[in-house]
């Protein structure tokens, strides 16, 4: 294929009808929303997550017009498209992703992490107010809440600071023995925390990514390295017990075994 081809294809790429493009007031994401939500529904299918994932934000490099598009000075790229990203610690799997499309309503967002966490792991609606007062605490002192399914925890590292963390693994309020007894969650939070980071340096070191001014475009080249990975992973996780048993029955059908 010629370079001059490639680019026309590339300008003729769409994900949506443009007939039905008036529904975009009431979804932001309407022009990659069908693509966008086949995959995601894929992603979970084809994975059984280890006893660790991890729950981090990703930023899809993008400087054209996106009435969504983040500015994160922390991020290499710092503008570009946010995703919530739940990753197997183990593997770096992306299982569940999110795509931030702004704010609903006039109203500023409150306690996104907290919210999205909630949600991507089916966890609390909210928190109990003891858990959030850091006033007349102790400095390393730790205090626990738990249901059913999950546990929280809230560490004062230092005076006025507040450290929160939700888990469906701990079920105990063990703290360890040093002399900043931090919780068992926050030590093996420290353990776990760059699930998500790892995926983010192996997309980004091999990427198909192009340059565009559209929106949907770089999503579906995000789409393209984040599949191309989980690939890799499904590949060498053959026999590990990772691959979801329906897909592993698949693919040794298809090779005939």
């Amino acid at each position: 294929m010629s370079h001059k081809r490639f680019h026309q294809i590339g300008g003729a790429l769409r994900f949506d009808d443009k007939l039905s493009r008036p529904r975009r007031h009431q979804d932001k994401l309407s022009a990659f929303r069908k693509v966008w939500d086949l995959w995601t529904h894929c992603l979970e299918l084809l994975f059984n997550p280890d006893r660790d994932i991890c729950i981090d934000e990703q930023l899809v490099p993008f400087r054209g017009r996106c009435k969504f598009k983040q500015y994160i000075p922390t991020k290499p790229a710092k503008y570009g498209l946010k995703i919530w990203t739940v990753c197997d610690v183990k593997t770096s799997y992306a299982w569940r992703v999110q795509l931030y499309t702004g704010k609903a309503g006039d109203r500023a967002e409150v306690n996104q992490g907290m919210s999205v966490v909630m949600e991507l792991t089916e966890g609390l609606k909210e928190l109990p107010p003891q858990l959030l007062r850091t006033r007349e605490r102790a400095i390393f002192s730790s205090a626990f809440a738990f249901t059913l399914t999950h546990t929280v925890v809230s560490y004062v590292p230092r005076r006025g600071k507040n450290v929160l963390l939700l888990s469906t693994k701990h079920r105990t309020p063990d703290v360890s023995e040093e002399e900043k007894r931090k919780p068992v969650f926050i030590q093996d939070y420290n353990r776990c925390k760059g699930g998500v980071d790892n995926l983010d340096k192996v997309v980004g070191t091999y990427s198909c990514r192009r340059k565009t001014n559209r929106w949907p475009v770089a999503l579906f080249h995000n789409l393209l390295d984040v599949s191309l990975y989980n690939s890799y992973v499904l590949w060498t996780a053959i026999g590990g017990g990772c691959m979801s048993k329906k897909w592993e029955k698949l693919w040794y059908q298809g090779r005939g075994a």
